[in-house]
Order: structure tokens, then C-alpha cells, then sequence
């Protein structure tokens, strides 16, 4: 059991990596395919990232539902099979459409940490089931640090290394779960697939029936929307405004996704201790606040790779305001304030990416009023300005 939850880990940090892998060659290869400017490259990268986030929402109960009926050893190695196959065939394309389809099917792919996370819960008892999901957190944050630097390294031999590196790396865990995962779903444990429960919309419904949370879910909401410029415009901005390569994108964004892991899993802890969940809040959106400012106008590289961590910081917002909304609720809708979290999250990782990388477009592109590679960022800082309003009115109102 040990070897098949090595597979399980190594599955979820491939889905992390699939997704950080190749943002740091996606300007040259959208330039490649299409001819156009970086531009309506980064509006083409705004279309893919959020089609790709479509997809992992309305897929990801859909997987879930599949594994409760057939199994999660044929629903897992299914996925990494269609995965690996799908980087190839990215790794080919010569059209932006292809490549858009690439990613379409790799969002429904990507739908399996729910999958992966059910499999840990048929192995594991109860009681030591929340180290298992911490576990599970902690390979997606490894995926994410390590994609964008293995992508930016791989950078070097071609804008399609990266796909070709995913592709070998799906297959490779294909074989290794095929030899140690066996299955966990059976007749005791099977159900026949629900298309309501299914249904992610089921969700979202869910979202105004919790009581006294609707403020701080939209503050929520916004943090996401605003936080996600990074993996939206990042790759562009920094090629644009900095002239960076893959290599020091990859790197930035690693370095990026460092400072991510230890705020949310080291420094969260004695913060909370020290200034409090709403503290934690209060100093979160001065960091993000102060750094998406700053990233708007700084021209130097090297400051900006210095503002990454800071911008990092704000990370502590989300577990301060989940602890601040648990307590609202009882023990026994905490599954669903969770899965409204989770809802709201995916819907501000659809628009993020199509808002910011328009509004990038907007201010670089030939005969822009204004030249402002740094507007998403602005137009991140307005919408963690938004979050801190309705963050300090709820504090004065009490709602």
C-alpha cells in the first residue's frame, strides 16, 4: 500500500507540474503558432488558461462521481493515459487550435486531485485521514514549485521540451500505477453515478444558503481573482517589461511558489498566534496591496524578482478567512461552506486569467493610449482594495 500511495502523491504533483511546466514557454509558443505579438499572446494565454479552468470545474465532481462507480485504479491511470498522450499531441501542434484543444482536454485531465484524495480516504483510517490531505496539499505545492523551474531549464532546448518532459513523465506513472495500484472502490463501497451530485452548479447554489457568509465569501472571491494575475500574466509581463527569458520566468515563478509553501504552511501558524485571524487578514491585504503597486510601475528586474516573495505574503488571506468562516457555521455544514470555498476559488481562476491578460493586451499592444505593462496589476490592486473595504465594513457592522 505504501508504493501505490507514492503513485498517488507522484500523480498529484504531475497535475501541479503539468500546469507550471510550460507557462514559461507559452509567449514564444503562441508567437510560434499564430505569428502575432506578445500581445495577442497573452490574450490567447488568457483564453487557454481559463478554458482549461472551465474544464477542471465542470469535470473534476464528473471524474469523482466516475470513480465512486467504477473504480479510481481505471479512472486514474485513464486520466494520466489521455494526459500523456495529450502533451504529445501539444507538443506537435502547429495551430493555436490545437493547442487550445490541448488544454481543453487537459483541464478535464487535471479534474483527478478529487479523485486522488477519495483513493487516500479508501486506504487511510479516519483518524490519521487529515495528515493524508495535508500530504496531498503539500505534493501539489511541490508540482507548482517545481514546474515553472524544470519548464524554464527545459526551455533551453525548445518552446515544445517542456510538453515532451510532461508527456514522459505521465507515461512514466502510468507503468508505476499499474504495477502497485489496486483497486479500492467495491461492492460495499460502489454507488451508481448521481449526475446531481455531479453537477459543480449544485454548488454554487449552495453559496447564498449559508448564513452571515455571504460578505466574506465575496471577499474571498475577489483575493482569488486578484491573486491569480500571477499565473495569468506573470510570464508575459516579466518578457515584456523585463526582456526575462523562460529560464529567469521560471525561476521568478518558482521562487514564487517557494515563498507560497512557507507562508502557508510555516509562517501561518505563529501568525495567527500573534496578530489573529482578522490580523492576519488586515496584514495580508496590506502585502498585497503595497506589492501589486509596486510590480504596476517597478522597472528594474531585479526589484521585481524581490517583490515575488512579498507578494506571497498576502497568501495568508485564505486560511485566516476559512478559520474566520468555519466558526460561523456548524459542525455539520462545515463540508459545505468547504465546497463553496472550493467553488469560489474555481470560478475566480476562469476569469482572472481572461481579465488580466485582456487588460496586459490593452496597454502593450500597437497604438495602446497608454503604454502599462504592469495594468493587471493595477487592476489587482483595485480588487484587493474592494476585498479590504468590505473587509473592514463587516468589522465595523459585524456581518
Amino acid at each position: 500500500m505504501r508504493a501505490a500511495t507514492v503513485f498517488i502523491l507522484i500523480t498529484v504533483v504531475i497535475d501541479a507540474m503539468g500546469i507550471g511546466l510550460i507557462v514559461p514557454v507559452m509567449p514564444d509558443l503562441i508567437r510560434e503558432v499564430t505569428g502575432g505579438d506578445l500581445a495577442r499572446a497573452a490574450v490567447w494565454g488568457g483564453v487557454m488558461a481559463t478554458s482549461f479552468a472551465v474544464m477542471q470545474f465542470l469535470f473534476s465532481p464528473v471524474v469523482g462521481a466516475l470513480s465512486d462507480r467504477f473504480g479510481r485504479r481505471p479512472v486514474l491511470l485513464g486520466s494520466l493515459a489521455v494526459m500523456a498522450a495529450d502533451y504529445i499531441v501539444m507538443a506537435l501542434a502547429g495551430t493555436i487550435w490545437l493547442l487550445l484543444l490541448g488544454r481543453l482536454v487537459g483541464g478535464v485531465t487535471a479534474a483527478t486531485q478529487a479523485t486522488a484524495s477519495a483513493y487516500m480516504a479508501d486506504v487511510t483510517p479516519p483518524a490519521r485521514r487529515a495528515a493524508a490531505f495535508g500530504l496531498i496539499g503539500a505534493s501539489f505545492g511541490v508540482g507548482f514549485v517545481l514546474g515553472p523551474l524544470i519548464g524554464g531549464l527545459l526551455a533551453g532546448y525548445g518552446t515544445r521540451a517542456p510538453f515532451w518532459a510532461a508527456a514522459l513523465l505521465a507515461s512514466g506513472n502510468v507503468v508505476f500505477g499499474w504495477f502497485v495500484l489496486r483497486e479500492t472502490v467495491t461492492r460495499a463501497n460502489r454507488r451508481p453515478v448521481s449526475w446531481r451530485r455531479a453537477n459543480p452548479l449544485g454548488v454554487v447554489r449552495h453559496l447564498g444558503r449559508l448564513p452571515g457568509l455571504g460578505r466574506l465569501l465575496g471577499i474571498y472571491f475577489l483575493y482569488h481573482v486578484a491573486f491569480a494575475v500571477f499565473p495569468a500574466v506573470w510570464a508575459y509581463f516579466a518578457q515584456e517589461r523585463y526582456g526575462w527569458g523562460p529560464g529567469t520566468i521560471g525561476i521568478s515563478l518558482g521562487v514564487y511558489g517557494t515563498a507560497m509553501a512557507l507562508v502557508q504552511g510555516v509562517l501561518i501558524r505563529p501568525l495567527l498566534t500573534r496578530a489573529g485571524e482578522a490580523g492576519i487578514v488586515l496584514a495580508g491585504f496590506f502585502f498585497s496591496i503595497l506589492s501589486y503597486t509596486l510590480l504596476a510601475f517597478v522597472g528594474s528586474g531585479g526589484i521585481a524578482l524581490v517583490l515575488t516573495p512579498l507578494a506571497a505574503l498576502a497568501g495568508v488571506i485564505p486560511p485566516a478567512l476559512q478559520g474566520i468562516m468555519s466558526r460561523r457555521v456548524g459542525a455539520d455544514a462545515q463540508g459545505e461552506l468547504q465546497g463553496a470555498l472550493t467553488s469560489a476559488s474555481s470560478l475566480a481562476m476562469i476569469l482572472s486569467p481572461l481579465a488580466m491578460t485582456w487588460s496586459f493586451a490593452a496597454f502593450t499592444r500597437t497604438g495602446a493610449p497608454v503604454y502599462l505593462p504592469g495594468a493587471p496589476f493595477l487592476l489587482a490592486l483595485g480588487l484587493s482594495l474592494l476585498g479590504l473595504a468590505l473587509f473592514l465594513r463587516r468589522a465595523r457592522t459585524g456581518s
